[in-house]
């Protein structure tokens, strides 16, 4: 019995990362990246410490129910005022190492849950 979930063609799986970058949907990101589950974009955040409000705009003008912050080698807190922002916006907040949200992303968007991912190249 096959048990690969059926992804409808467009959504933005994610294959691969490393080597300060992405596979999404068979085509290779360098850099960071925001993971939309019908579009991929640029992200300009390296570490952590660059991840602000408007890093985030993009997400906020999207309004996933959850997001996905890929925080780099190893889980980071974010400031409180990235949680806020957020919050307000209507979007929940899961941080985790950018391994880890890349697993996630793609087990929800098989679950046809409204999510998107921040994503620290590695």
């Amino acid at each position: 019995m096959d048990v690969t979930p059926l992804i409808p063609v467009g959504r933005q799986i994610i294959k691969g990362y490393g080597d300060l970058g992405f596979t999404i949907a068979g085509v290779r990101w360098e850099g960071s990246v925001l993971v939309f589950s019908d579009r991929t974009v640029p992200w300009s955040p390296i570490s952590l410490a660059e991840v602000t409000e408007e890093a985030l705009d993009a997400v906020l003008k999207a309004r996933p129910e959850l997001l996905l912050l890929g925080c780099g080698p190893i889980m980071t807190p974010v400031p409180a005022s990235i949680r806020i922002a957020l919050r307000s916006g209507g979007i929940k907040l899961e941080v985790m190492d950018t391994g880890a949200a890349c697993r996630t992303y793609n087990v929800l968007l098989a679950e046809e849950r409204s999510v998107a991912a921040a994503l620290i190249a590695v």
